[in-house]
């Protein structure tokens, strides 16, 4: 059974940064592309950074440039660096497996970590 557990949510000020983890267990992580989805209140989720297998990476307009997402099959986690943040980056982010490809539906996923950024 697949198992995803996010990490290193906070509350910051505009223009911070932060670091979110993601470590996996229950798969072979090397095969899994990986994602990173957002929540905020009132909308739906979305895909903000993903990863596959071979380290090709796809990112949200929102936050090309100012976000970066890694993998370390060695330690089975994914993380997103997240910098220059904006109160409109405020949402519960999860973290998300598949095979498959990048985008598209997701079937395993983490119990999220909230981000907060006061303007």
């Amino acid at each position: 059974q697949v198992h995803l557990v996010e990490s290193g949510g906070g509350v910051v000020q505009a223009g911070a940064s932060l670091r979110l983890s993601c470590a996996a267990s229950g798969l072979t992580f090397s095969m899994y592309n990986m994602g990173w989805f957002r929540q905020a209140p009132g909308k739906e989720r979305e895909l903000v950074a993903a990863i596959s297998r071979s380290v090709t990476t796809y990112y949200a307009d929102s936050v090309k440039g100012r976000f970066t997402i890694s993998r370390d099959n060695a330690k089975n986690t994914v993380h997103l660096q997240m910098n220059s943040l904006k109160p409109e980056d405020t949402a519960v982010y999860y973290c998300a497996a598949k095979i498959g490809p990048m985008t598209g539906d997701y079937r395993n996923w983490g119990q999220g970590t909230q981000v907060t950024v006061s303007s």
